[in-house]
């Protein structure tokens, strides 16, 4: 059963202390110090902070380039460097944003049910309490990667607004999905849905950025430092799905199955909305066109295919074949 009380979100917060990091990487060592001084300041992000501006490389990528969609097109091989760096920088930025909407839209109202036990799933406290802690981390995640893009746009001289870009492709599909939902029950089962689509696959998704060692070092130690606290964030989101689905009728099973399988699309696709806008926005001759193409070519790939996690939770659930999801396009654990 889903408790029908829980049909709005709520933000639950707790002082915690940072993720654990090496004191000798400078790197690790400016990040962390930028968050802990934004909390005892209440500074704003874009306030100058030397230590994470001292260890900005200027001769590296943002972002790397085998994360653009376009990036064996003509039109992009064909670009000035300058262009290209651009595009670099505004990838960079849209992944920050792509990651804060997610946590700050799909996961933490996911968590925040959970933590009210919207599901009655009958976890004891201490799982409340990793809840409410996680809830947290993500407050910490969003700032980290608002630093990142911050120190991007003050180094780069580039304006690079995240305001400038739409919400990201995974917090707009979910925001569908619930919209289309019809009772609270249903939406409650999206929200779970997609919050463990977010959580176990969130490792392998900043994996992308965090074993990358071309590009900016703020950027990748962003994505490492990040990661330490979703492999705990999926333990939980594991232990809860397991515990809520003994309860769910079958119908409530039918139902999340299917959200789950979109939000396993939707966390697979390249953002091209995104890419669009940003194309708009650096004027790039061609730039549509070449998206339209990419999107038209058969076999033009996911972004995220590393959905080994998502495949052991949904085989010790004993529905790997009910989730109606292709998992030949991407790579599990199966034998």
């Amino acid at each position: 059963m889903i408790n029908p009380e829980f049909g709005a979100f709520s933000l639950v917060e707790r002082l915690r202390s940072l993720p654990e990091h090496d004191p000798n990487d400078a790197v690790e060592n400016a990040i962390l110090s930028r968050l802990a001084d934004n909390w005892n300041r209440r500074a704003t992000v874009r306030r100058r902070e030397e230590t994470l501006d001292d260890v900005f490389e200027q001769d590296r990528p943002d972002f790397p380039v085998a994360l653009l969609p376009f990036r064996n097109h003509p039109t992009y091989l064909g670009l000035d460097d300058e262009v290209k760096a651009k595009l670099l920088a505004w990838g960079w930025v849209a992944f920050n944003k792509n990651i804060m909407d997610i946590e700050q839209y799909v996961v933490n109202p996911g968590f925040s049910l959970i933590a009210r036990e919207a599901f009655d799933t009958g976890l004891d406290e201490s799982m409340a309490i990793s809840v409410t802690q996680a809830m947290v981390d993500e407050q910490y995640h969003t700032l980290m990667h608002l630093n990142a893009s911050a120190v991007t746009r003050r180094q780069r001289g580039w304006r690079m607004p995240d305001s400038a870009l739409p919400f990201g492709y995974k917090t707009r599909r979910h925001a569908q999905r619930l919209s289309a939902a019809e009772t609270p029950e249903h939406q409650a089962l999206v929200s779970l849905a997609f919050t463990t689509v977010a959580e176990v696959s969130i490792n392998a998704h900043l994996d992308l950025i965090a074993e990358d060692h071309e590009i900016q070092p703020v950027n990748r130690l962003t994505a490492v430092l990040h990661n330490r606290d979703e492999y705990c964030h999926a333990s939980i989101a594991n232990t809860v799905v397991q515990e809520a689905w003994k309860r769910f009728t079958a119908g409530q099973r039918g139902y999340f199955l299917a959200a789950l399988a979109d939000g396993m699309e939707a966390f697979a696709a390249h953002d091209f909305t995104t890419w669009a806008r940003i194309m708009e926005l650096l004027g790039v001759e061609g730039g549509g066109q070449m998206l339209q193409d990419i999107q038209n070519a058969s076999g033009s790939g996911r972004l995220l295919q590393d959905f080994s996690g998502l495949w052991q939770l949904c085989q010790e659930l004993d529905v790997v074949d009910s989730v109606p999801f292709d998992w030949s396009t991407v790579a599990t654990d199966a034998p």
